[in-house]
């Protein structure tokens, strides 16, 4: 008898110095998105997105590299400021699902949930916490190998996007 594969889900927490509604936005606003999605040195090159159950986000970001790299989004849950939630996958510019560029054993598709809560204290001190999951869709034993390797990855890539998000969130334009 065979026994059957579970993949870990990513998951990653983080507290923000941002009311949960101004964090929000950072993630439904595509001109927010370009500022700080992506890992260091990733620079967004297109956003566009239709924020409504079964909408899209269709973007790319140029690494530091100068591979560009394109994402989709299909929205499944929007609930205003507290989840979000969304099939992720790599895409070509048409909007064409395709591999990850750099890793064929990639999941197709993952899912991705996002929560916005008040911090303890939060209501007061205007501080969110975010909680980020992604978990692999339909994915071959092969493919759930290759995300559960990819944890130390993801937890690289998602902090060094958050550190992007703190930096804007501290700007000016943010607020």
């Amino acid at each position: 008898m065979l026994a059957e594969t579970k993949s870990t889900d990513f998951v990653i927490t983080r507290v923000f110095d941002a009311p949960r509604e101004v964090l929000w936005k950072c993630f439904t606003e595509p001109e927010r998105m370009k500022e700080w999605f992506g890992p260091k040195g990733s620079v967004v090159v297109a956003s566009k997105m239709d924020l409504r159950v079964g909408g899209t986000y269709h973007g790319a970001m140029r690494a530091a590299n100068g591979t560009v790299a394109w994402a989709k989004f299909v929205y499944r849950e929007i609930v205003a400021p507290q989840r979000l939630v969304w099939v992720h996958s790599f895409s070509d510019e048409a909007g064409g699902l395709t591999r990850h560029p750099m890793a064929p054993t990639w999941p197709l598709q993952m899912l991705t949930t996002v929560t916005f809560e008040d911090a303890p204290g939060g209501e007061r001190t205007g501080k969110t916490k975010l909680t980020l999951r992604w978990s692999p869709l339909d994915a071959s034993a092969e493919e759930q190998a290759t995300f559960d390797a990819a944890h130390d990855s993801m937890r690289g890539g998602w902090t060094g996007s958050f550190e992007r998000l703190e930096a804007y969130l501290a700007s000016p334009s943010a607020r």
